[in-house]
């Protein structure tokens, strides 16, 4: 977790929380009721709740200020202009930008805990396929947070073989240089697998 936060987030405003449900055999079970009954919800030792956080920004922003004045990297008389640029940036609490602001930086916490797991030995699994409303009702989230997603973690258990890769598009399908050029795809089979 320490690891996993130290990723990168806009104006460092950290718009993150963490619900860690790993030991309670009742809470496993609600959640794999709340994660479309998926058996890893109710099987790793430990599934971690991805919260975005849209009031983060006002959390955070002082501590953060505070933190750049600290370091040098801003100067008092700067601070105004900061807070109003933040203000602008990213709307109200409730608007869509503040709520995609949270949702993208609670994806890049996610992914560094990914990565930052996998370092240690242990596997992940991330799931978008749950009831929002069913977390937050069973794990006490205020509604006007996000769930971006759950990432499941543990060890493999032994002897069990993990399958190969599935289906990824080849570069030249989604990558262009200087815009978005449309790209036209056609494939007559399924692309085979690399490993």
């Amino acid at each position: 977790m320490e690891t996993a936060n130290l990723a990168p987030s806009s104006f460092n405003l950290q718009p993150w929380k963490v619900v860690v449900v790993v030991k309670d055999p009742e809470g496993k079970k609600r959640l794999r009721r709340c994660a479309l009954d998926q058996p890893k919800a109710e099987e790793a030792s430990a599934v971690l709740i991805v919260v975005a956080d849209p009031t983060a920004l006002e959390e955070n922003r002082d501590a953060m200020l505070d933190s750049w004045q600290d370091l040098g990297y801003t100067k008092p008389e700067q601070r105004s202009m900061y807070v109003d640029l933040i203000g602008r940036l990213y709307g109200p609490p409730d608007s869509w930008t503040r709520k995609l602001f949270a949702a993208k930086n609670a994806a890049l916490f996610a992914m560094n805990l990914m990565l930052a797991a996998k370092g240690l030995g242990l596997e992940t699994h991330s799931m978008d396929g749950f009831d929002e409303a069913g977390f937050k009702r069973e794990f006490q989230i205020p509604d006007d947070k996000l769930i971006p997603m759950l990432v499941a973690v543990g060890y493999l258990r032994s002897r069990t073989k993990l399958l190969p890769r599935d289906f990824r598009r080849p570069l030249n399908e989604f990558v262009s240089f200087d815009s978005l050029s449309k790209v036209t795809v056609e494939r007559t089979s399924s692309p085979k697998t690399t490993g």
